[in-house]
C-alpha cells in the first residue's frame, strides 16, 4: 500500500508530534507504486507553484510553507508559521 498524505499544521510533517493525525487535510490510498508516485509528483508540483518556501526531509516528507500564512497560538502569545506537509508512505 502506498500513501500520499497532506496535512496543514504549525510544525512541519516530520515531527510527528502526538495527535499530528488530526491535522490531516487528504489522504490518498494507491495499490500501485506508479500510480501513487504519479500522484506525488502532481501535488508536488502544485505546492511548488502555490508556495514558495519548500523543505524535504529523508526523501518523504515535504513541507511548504509561505511567510504571510501564520497562526496566533494563545498558550504562547505568539504567532506561528503555518505548514503545509506531504507526507509519502509506504506499508506492506
Amino acid at each position: 500500500m502506498f500513501e500520499v498524505i497532506y496535512m496543514k499544521a504549525d510544525y512541519e510533517p516530520w515531527w510527528a508530534f502526538e495527535g499530528w493525525e488530526e491535522h490531516i487535510v487528504k489522504k490518498m490510498a494507491f495499490e500501485q507504486e506508479e500510480e501513487a508516485l504519479h500522484y506525488l509528483h502532481k501535488t508536488l508540483d502544485e505546492f511548488r507553484v502555490k508556495f514558495p518556501k519548500e523543505q524535504v526531509k529523508d526523501d518523504k516528507y515535504w513541507a511548504f510553507w509561505s511567510v504571510k500564512e501564520q497562526c496566533y497560538c494563545e498558550s504562547c502569545e505568539d504567532d506561528l508559521q503555518v505548514y503545509h506537509g506531504i507526507i509519502w508512505s509506504v506499508s506492506k
